[in-house]
């Protein structure tokens, strides 16, 4: 194995690999609220399901309609789905309605979340509990359905092709993923070192 050269830097840089997502949330009037954010992540809940961390800094509307709610979707962003995540990114519920660009929206189908039709893959929501740390909060949520692209056809939890989702990745600018290189126990058999 090669040994690379590292160098150490002011614990400054909050440069951590992220999936992006488009954050769903229902508004007080009713109407719905989209925002991203790449501060997500899984964990083990407390029962044999999983729940989906995720964490959002300051007072953005999204922040404060999930603390009223208690609910929401996560929409992972597609490559496709770059100038949408842009443009609510650049875009505040402050400035009024997030309509200058068309997008479809529909309902989740087992929680009531607005959902954004061009996502491969949606999360609903329950959040289950929440942790502030300076001014961000963090929910743990609970996975209540997943929608997934028809294309896929998971054997196992573990048995989902990114290369059908292209999942944009955020480490302050935004990646893609390039190809699958394989499987759990596919570099560590014999004679593969």
């Amino acid at each position: 194995m090669q040994k690379h050269k590292r160098k150490s830097v002011d614990p400054i840089y909050s440069m951590c690999v992220q999936p992006s997502f488009i954050i769903g949330t229902n508004n007080e009037d009713g109407t719905h609220n989209f925002a991203p954010i790449t501060w997500v992540s899984a964990t083990q809940g407390e029962d044999d399901g999983y729940y989906l961390v995720i964490s959002m800094f300051g007072t953005k509307r999204t922040k404060l309609n999930v603390i009223r709610t208690g609910v929401l979707s996560a929409n992972l962003v597609s490559r496709d789905m770059l100038p949408l995540m842009d443009y609510f990114g650049s875009k505040h519920a402050k400035d009024g309605k997030k309509n200058d660009i068309p997008y479809g929206v529909s309902r989740g189908e087992v929680i009531d979340v607005p959902t954004l039709d061009e996502s491969r893959w949606v999360y609903e929501c329950k959040v289950v509990r929440s942790v502030e740390t300076g001014d961000s909060t963090t929910f743990f949520c609970r996975i209540c359905n997943i929608q997934i692209d028809e294309r896929l056809s998971p054997k196992d939890i573990f048995d989902v092709d990114l290369t059908v989702l292209d999942p944009v990745i955020y480490s302050g600018k935004y990646h893609s993923i390039g190809k699958m290189l394989g499987e759990i126990g596919d570099f560590c058999k014999p004679g593969l070192e």
